[in-house]
């Protein structure tokens, strides 16, 4: 286990941070989770804006440099400046359950957030582990105060279930940030002789901290691996110079990172049997400072762990079984089984991820796990079948991974190993629904894919109105972002209700007066005509109006694709050269007076007479 603390000074991120996350040092060091503990991210007013709408710069920074190495990010809680992530290698994402965040504000009597914890505690194969990142009070005379808010964070975050309910509960502990602590006395001249002269030993009996460790009993049992590194603030900026304002700081070690293990329970269990010793342990293989970064006046400062426990979980939750390549659309069958007492929900989704996928939602496409017969299956221990249609499959050659979705844990509750999909791509100018028409009715729903590929939308599970916390949309230069005619509330997921033509959410699309005279005859060029689709809000428009028919796929209003009509979100992005080559087209083609946007009410007189539409 990797941790890394850093008060960023609400700095930019720097371009690569491959070195303080200790990436490519080897076999024996590589690293199985990684967490994060960031303090003063810029959380000003227009910046909280922009990352309530994309995903914050520094989470992308870590994403875009770990999935490479195969780390998935697991959990992710911002509380204004103060932001935790947790990655893991995607094969352990199955033992890693119960995942819970918290908060706690401690800034302003607890009203402010620019200080206090955010916290992730999941179980990792069994055993349950707490993250928590601190930016506790200022100043050398504030010692009591931190000791207040540290015990306050303790008390306040409480999580869900048995298992651990307070954060000392947990069987592990890692407690990291920007603790504040101070060097107690010595006057700033022998601070920094001793720091330039290597004799470090002689200001940790100062630190308040090491201090705090033997006098206080909200510290008792956390420990620290020695302090072999020069104090970490205060810098000036862009050097490795500490203050030389006019303030002239004394350097201290205010960014730490302790843990703790639970103390073995004393007596004898509920079975009788004494607790077995030593199921735990830990031990730091490295901890140190970064001193080439030079963007905050705090330098940042990692520890590697080597955690040894008795696994309590052997087998994942769900196993999935995939055959070792996928050449043609029929091969696209997926087999699962789910272990006995495994929570199921008809929202689980299995996902295909591309490999390198940065988090849960970042699939290329999805299949419902059905559930008619999904309780059979989980109560005889039987495979379940479901099976990916082809237009929701990747074309060209790649290597990909099956992720089962739990919405009941809001995890991954299985993976499959890689395997490689070598379809042919198709040619250009070929008709996406030539083979669609026939198979449309018979189509089971909980196989349904219809999303983009690269998508990062929320998951198709929640139909709640609530702001998923999950990594949000990458940042799109160049884009018009139009407000959607649809009620502002309705959920972004793809659902079952995306699927369903219901008339009060569906833009009206007219057409024009002309087009309506011929409604009765019949198309007589089937290799230009779009396939008509059952439950699209676009066709059944025009089946209330005149009846069903064909559109040519010359008609500008056969390109808008019906069967994303559903999927909008409430912002509609389009490339800019892209709005206005639309534009461009349908003024050659005749329709100068109509938008051709599928949410715009009509604007010119050819639209049919009012009442018409429903």
């Amino acid at each position: 286990i990797t941790v890394v603390t850093w008060n960023v000074g609400t700095a930019m991120p720097p371009n690569d941070v491959t070195s303080l996350l200790h990436l490519n040092t080897g076999e024996t060091n590589d690293a199985d989770v990684i967490a994060i503990g960031l303090q003063e991210v810029n959380s000003k007013i227009n910046k909280r804006l922009k990352d309530a709408l994309f995903t914050d710069q520094w989470s992308e920074l870590f994403m875009d440099v770990l999935s490479p190495f195969h780390f998935v990010l697991v959990s992710t809680v911002r509380m204004q400046g103060v932001i935790l992530l947790v990655f893991a290698k995607y094969y352990h994402l199955p033992f890693l359950q119960d995942i819970q965040t918290d908060c706690t504000r401690t800034g302003l009597g607890g009203y402010w957030g620019n200080k206090g914890g955010v916290s992730i505690r999941l179980s990792i194969f069994g055993h349950m582990v707490c993250f928590l990142n601190c930016h506790l009070p200022a100043h050398l005379e504030k010692a009591e105060q931190r000791k207040e808010d540290f015990a306050t964070i303790l008390h306040m975050q409480q999580f869900e279930g048995h298992a651990a309910s307070g954060i000392l509960d947990h069987d592990l502990v890692f407690w990291f940030g920007d603790l504040n602590f101070r060097i107690e006395s010595l006057d700033i001249r022998f601070v920094k002789y001793a720091v330039d002269s290597n004799i470090l030993s002689q200001l940790w009996e100062k630190d308040q901290l090491n201090i705090a460790k033997s006098t206080w009993p909200v510290l008792s049992g956390f420990q620290e691996g020695p302090l072999n590194f020069p104090p970490t603030f205060k810098f000036d900026v862009g050097t490795n110079k500490y203050d030389s304002s006019a303030k002239k700081r004394k350097p201290a070690w205010t960014d730490r990172i302790l843990w703790k293990i639970k103390s073995p329970t004393v007596g004898f269990g509920a079975s009788g049997r004494r607790p077995s010793q030593g199921i735990l342990s830990v031990s730091q293989l490295c901890y140190c400072s970064h001193m080439e970064y030079t963007i905050s006046d705090h330098k940042p400062v990692a520890a590697i762990f080597a955690v040894q426990f008795a696994s309590k979980a052997d087998k994942p939750p769900v196993e999935i079984y995939v055959a070792d390549e996928w050449s043609r659309p029929e091969q696209a069958v997926v087999r699962y089984k789910m272990a006995a007492g495994f929570h199921r929900s008809s929202w689980d989704w299995i996902g295909l991820y591309r490999v390198g996928f940065r988090h849960p939602k970042d699939y290329v496409s999805y299949v419902w796990a059905r559930s008619d017969d999904g309780e059979r299956c989980l109560e005889k221990q039987l495979c379940a079948q479901v099976m990916f249609s082809e237009e929701a499959l990747p074309k060209g050659k790649g290597e990909y991974i099956l992720g089962y979705y739990s919405n009941t844990s809001s995890s991954i509750a299985g993976v499959t190993e890689p395997f490689q999909i070598s379809l042919p791509r198709s040619e250009e100018g070929s008709s996406p629904t030539d083979s669609s028409g026939s198979s449309s009715e018979e189509e089971d729903d909980s196989t349904l894919v219809l999303l983009a590929p690269k998508s990062r939308s929320p998951s198709p599970g929640k139909m709640k109105r609530h702001r998923s916390r999950s990594p949000s949309l990458a940042k799109f230069q160049g884009l018009i972002l139009r407000p959607s005619s649809r009620d502002r509330g309705t959920s972004r997921s793809p659902s079952p209700q995306s699927r369903c033509g219901l008339p009060g959410d569906i833009p009206t699309i007219h057409l024009p007066q002309e087009e309506l005279g011929c409604c009765g005859a019949k198309a007589k060029e089937p290799g230009r005509a779009a396939d008509s689709q059952e439950g699209s809000p676009f066709y059944q428009t025009v089946r209330e109006q005149c009846g069903p028919r064909r559109i040519s796929a010359d008609n500008p209003l056969a390109r808008a694709d019906p069967r994303n009509l559903g999927l909008l979100p409430a912002l509609r992005l389009e490339m800019i050269d892209q709005a206005m080559g639309r534009r461009r087209e349908s003024v050659d083609q005749g329709y100068s007076c109509r938008r051709m946007t599928p949410t715009s009410p009509p604007s010119c007189s050819t639209s049919p007479k009012e009442g018409s539409s429903p």
